[in-house]
């Protein structure tokens, strides 16, 4: 396994429709359980700089809870205002019962 691959939590810590907070070194990430998989973006909303570890996730959405923007979770894409720059998105396996995170990114 590449350096760069970090385990984050148990797949079982995040319920369906939710997310984790992860920080490693000085970033902060969030780890979600959606429908469609685990993914991992950036842990800060790029329009005021508020964790999104407390947003809504609903779907494959994360809503920022400071504003309520949203963001296309697997892509990272600024969906709705008043978010306008994409989150950095992180590659996700499950490995064992583990979920693993690329600190490197997309």
């Amino acid at each position: 396994m590449s350096d760069n691959w970090i385990r984050a939590c148990a797949s079982v810590d995040i319920d369906e429709e939710d997310l984790i907070r992860f920080d490693h070194g000085d970033k902060t990430f969030c780890i979600y359980n959606t429908p469609k998989g685990f993914y991992a973006t950036d842990g800060m909303c790029t329009h005021e700089e508020e964790h999104l570890e407390f947003g809504i996730v609903i779907g494959t959405v994360i809503e920022c809870p400071l504003h309520q923007g949203r963001f296309d979770i697997p892509s990272g894409e600024a969906l709705s205002a008043p978010v306008c720059v994409d989150l950095k998105t992180y590659p996700v396996k499950v490995e064992d019962g583990d979920v693993f995170i690329n600190v490197e990114g997309n």
